[in-house]
């Protein structure tokens, strides 16, 4: 507020030096440009408009310019956001297209609505100029005036950003800032959200500025009717009464018993231009009285007596007779009866009268003849289309203020914070259970700092309260889960431990190949293999199942499992039977326990990590991608940490021996791509080694 009264008074003083010095500029904008680019549109507008009721004090005819110095409001603060005035190119076209547009616009309203220029040294120029070329008055008075407001707009907004740069910037960001209801918005998430708003069906800003706009117009037409009515009818009465009084007066000028000799000798009768010139001298001294006659009523019409007509061609001679007209046809009866008629509208090709009558009565009171007096109501019809001219000037200024306030107040008052809102909600909602999201998601809500005063701040706060409650109750649920996870986990390893146990020679095998699994899936992941299948929970359940992938040994022999030498055809087959002892196992697990997707992996792998890629393996002789791909990679992981063991029957492997068996197994016993990413991450597996001893 204070920075818009600054701006008004810099507009105003401008206005006066320059117009009391009789500058042919007036620099009445510098204040406005000032404003629009410190502050943005909406003050800059207040600021143009307001700048023109002041300066109207000083000239009257400045308020009829308002809505031309909003323009240039709005234009500058759309050039400060889009195009910015630091660019000497975005200063011309700037001075250009400001120029251009407030010279015309102040010509045209100069020539069709006020008539006359308004410096007298322009119209001056403008004779001189015309009367040396074939150029019209108005095109040149258009090209001056255009030529006039550059240099005009040019001086302006040089003396604006001067000001603005020596402003500090705090201050400048301070304006800015001023209106905003909530954290302030960077130009883009403006934009961003007025993109939001304008794919509504019926945007919140639109509806109000309609409203405001609306109630504004109604008023303004309501007032200007009434203010016109009112004008009419006292100016119409004012012009009866002019009327009257000059019938009045002629009434008792004309003697009434020289009428008939008047009407049937006319100017050969005696008297006659004796009263014709007292008859002229009281129209011509009647205000707005136009014309005058005295008629004899007779039934047949009008039989005029003097006919002293403004227009002396068109006057009647005495004795004439002019029938009834269509105004006068409801007043016969009385006129014939010698009676006073109210006044009478009537509209003709002559024009727009108003006509009184006065009889002119003997002693004996008998009507020998009227006397009928007209004033023109024409100029009252040009005052009233001026008056309407004028006021549509002095209102579209506000009209354009109204719908800056309205589109200020929804936008800062509602629409941002709303969008605001609701953006933050979505992210909100967005974030599911991701802990990290949800924190950032109320924080980034918190910041908004919505401080609208009214029951928007209210449900900003109670919004804010519910998705911290809920953040900190997802946190405490996520505890909790993740305490029983860690509990589900340590069951499963203990389970496997129980297995291995009885396996003499398989150490630290069950955390081995989980580490091997975990090395395979993250390398298929991240060079993009099986996308569709490999997500953050497939990972997460492969990696927490694997232990499990020997828990049909559970149901083989200690002899089998501890034999140190080779396997006879029946025991291999009974070794063979862990696979579908594991799946038979897990599947009871997954019965009982609902919902444990994860498990569904662990039977995945407990049953087929003995298939082959092509088809050889066991249990069921699966092949290729029918092979579950949690199967798969155990098969890979399982092989190799055999190969790199040491078992009763054989001694570890070298590391290179034994990535080559794997490697000769590629495409027959294995998924190719597993090998693949196996053999990409040697030096994960080179740690996995170290980590249990292995020698490397």
């Amino acid at each position: 507020m204070l920075f818009t009264v600054l701006g008004v008074a810099i507009n105003a003083l401008f206005f006066f030096i320059t117009y009391n010095f009789g500058f042919p500029v007036y620099l009445d904008t510098v204040g406005t440009m000032l404003v629009a680019v410190v502050g943005g549109i909406f003050p800059s507008i207040t600021t143009a408009v307001l700048s023109n009721v002041f300066c109207a004090l000083i000239s009257h005819e400045t308020i009829y310019f308002g809505f031309v110095n909003a323009l240039i409001a709005i234009v500058t603060a759309w050039f400060i956001r889009e195009k910015s005035l630091k660019k000497i190119s975005n200063t011309i076209l700037y001075i250009l297209v400001v120029g251009s547009l407030s010279g015309i616009l102040s010509a045209l309203i100069q020539h069709f609505f006020l008539e006359k220029i308004q410096m007298q040294s322009i119209q001056a120029f403008i004779e001189v100029f015309s009367a040396n070329t074939s150029l019209g008055k108005f095109t040149l008075h258009i090209l001056l005036s255009i030529v006039l407001n550059l240099i005009d707009k040019g001086i302006s907004i040089g003396i604006a950003l001067f000001f603005a740069y020596i402003i500090p910037q705090n201050i400048c960001d301070k304006v800015r800032n001023s209106g905003w209801k909530q954290r302030p918005l960077s130009t883009e998430e403006v934009k961003s959200f007025n993109v939001v708003s304008n794919n509504t069906s019926h945007p919140l800003r639109t509806r109000m500025a309609f409203m405001l706009i609306a109630g504004a117009l109604a008023i303004t037409v309501i007032m200007s009717f009434v203010g016109i009515r009112l004008y009419y009818d006292n100016a119409k009465n004012e012009k009866a009464q002019s009327a009257k009084n000059a019938a009045s007066f002629a009434a008792e000028t004309v003697s009434p018993y020289a009428i008939s000799e008047y009407v049937s000798k006319g100017e050969a009768a005696s008297g006659y231009r004796e009263t014709e010139e007292m008859l002229y001298k009281i129209r011509n001294n009647s205000l707005g009285v136009e014309n005058l006659y005295v008629f004899q009523v007779q039934s047949d019409g009008f039989h005029v007596v003097f006919d002293l007509n403004s227009d002396k061609e068109k006057a009647l001679s005495a004795g004439d007779v002019v029938p009834f007209k269509e105004e006068f046809v409801p007043y016969k009866e009385e006129l014939l009866a010698g009676k006073e008629v109210e006044p009478i509208e009537m509209s003709s090709m002559k024009g727009w009268f108003l006509t009184t009558s006065c009889p002119i009565n003997d002693d004996n009171g008998i009507c020998r003849g009227y006397v009928v007096a007209e004033v023109s109501l024409y100029y009252m019809a040009r005052y009233l289309w001026d008056f309407l001219i004028r006021v549509i000037l002095v209102m579209s200024s506000f009209f354009i203020v109204i719908i800056a306030i309205a589109l200020w107040a929804a936008g800062y008052g509602l629409v941002y914070p709303i969008n605001s809102l609701a953006m933050s909600v979505e992210n909100f909602i967005s974030a599911g259970d991701d802990q990290a999201k949800l924190d950032t998601a109320v924080r980034q809500m918190r910041s908004i700092d919505i401080r609208t005063g009214d029951e928007l701040e209210k449900m900003y706060y109670t919004i804010c309260d519910m998705a911290l409650k809920q953040t900190e109750k997802i946190r405490s649920i996520r505890r909790f889960s993740d305490s029983t996870l860690k509990m589900q986990d340590g069951l499963i390893i203990t389970m496997a431990d129980m297995v291995e146990n009885r396996d003499s020679d398989t150490g630290a095998h069950v955390q081995k190949t989980s580490e091997y699994v975990r090395i395979i899936v993250e390398g298929l992941h991240k060079k993009g293999y099986y996308h569709e299948k490999i997500s953050d929970k497939f990972m997460s359940d492969v990696v927490r199942s694997a232990p499990l992938h020997d828990i049909g040994k559970i149901n083989v022999s200690d002899k089998i499992l501890n034999k140190p030498g080779k396997l006879t055809d029946e025991e291999f087959e009974i070794m063979k039977s862990h696979t579908s002892a594991g799946k038979e196992i897990i599947e009871k697990v997954i019965n009982t326990v609902k919902g444990e997707s994860y498990l569904r992996e662990a039977r995945n792998m407990a049953a087929y990590h003995h298939e082959r890629w092509d088809g050889a393996g066991y249990p069921e002789g699966l092949h290729g991608e029918v092979i579950p791909l949690s199967a798969r990679i155990m098969a890979v992981a399982d092989v190799f940490d055999a190969l790199t063991s040491p078992r009763v029957y054989k001694p570890a492997f070298p590391l290179d021996k034994a990535l080559a068996i794997i490697s000769e197994g590629s495409g027959t016993q294995f998924d190719p791509k597993c090998v693949e990413v196996l053999m990409d991450s040697i030096p994960e597996v080179k740690v996995v080694l170290r980590k249990y001893n292995q020698y490397v």
